[in-house]
């Protein structure tokens, strides 16, 4: 059985500037902090960034790490790594608002349940999915997140808009527990994101709080088959919210 373990600073040496990532987490909770760390230490710029929002930001009042330190995306934007997020709101995090203003960070708003199947459509291969979330609305007449006009679909009387799959370079995602070859499971509200980032880009990088060896657990243990994953990152911190 192939063994995906590989240390953060491996599996970030591929990222360069410009490249677009995804990150697992719901405002920190459930994101890959090891490797929001590692990205940190390596120091790439310009990236355009999909995810739920932009994580939170050192000193918010919100939970056990409260004043301690940013979590998930906010640590990027501490650092001014991010020039596009791509997010289902801007959250909590009072830095996205002060780059925008200073004229460094840009950002595109889609629909929570819009912005998971985009992605979940990246994964599975599909050339698109339709919602009637938008439609009637300045979504139907505004460009996506790429500059191209939507396009819109009528189908059994009723209008849809049809939404493209978002890919990106690397996806970054946390689980609960893995085995050796990557395939996880996500406990409680962690799932969130973490589940359908899997397979979504190009490189899937998974950080674990707890490894197994393939065969620790039975198959139904597990949510999401290790074949998604390219490499695994031990050593993440159990979750505390």
């Amino acid at each position: 059985m192939i063994d995906k373990v590989i240390s953060a600073e491996e599996a970030v040496a591929g990222v360069r500037d410009g490249m677009t990532i995804m990150v697992g987490g719901f405002l920190g909770t459930g994101s890959p902090e090891i490797l929001m760390d590692a990205l940190v230490k390596k120091g790439v710029k310009h990236l355009t960034v999909i995810a739920n929002d932009g994580g939170l930001d050192a000193g918010q009042p919100t939970g056990p790490a409260a004043g301690k330190t940013a979590r998930g995306v906010g640590k990027l934007l501490e650092h001014h790594m991010v020039d596009h997020l791509i997010v289902s709101h801007t959250g909590v995090n009072p830095k996205i608002n002060e780059q925008v203003a200073e004229g460094i960070l840009t950002y595109t708003l889609v629909p929570q349940g819009t912005l998971a199947e985009k992605i979940r459509a990246s994964a599975y291969g599909l050339g698109g999915i339709l919602t009637p979330t938008g439609v009637g609305t300045l979504m139907e007449s505004e460009t996506d997140e790429c500059g191209r006009e939507k396009i819109t679909m009528v189908i059994d009387g009723r209008k849809y808009l049809m939404e493209r799959p978002l890919k990106a370079d690397y996806a970054f995602i946390r689980a609960s527990a893995a085995d050796r070859f990557g395939n996880f499971m996500c406990a409680k509200a962690t799932k969130n994101f973490n589940y359908v980032m899997a397979g979504a880009a190009e490189h899937t990088i998974l950080a674990a709080e707890k490894l197994m060896e393939v065969g620790d657990e039975s198959p139904e243990y597990y949510a999401v088959p290790g074949v998604l994953v390219d490499a695994i990152v031990e050593g993440e911190k159990p979750w505390q919210i």
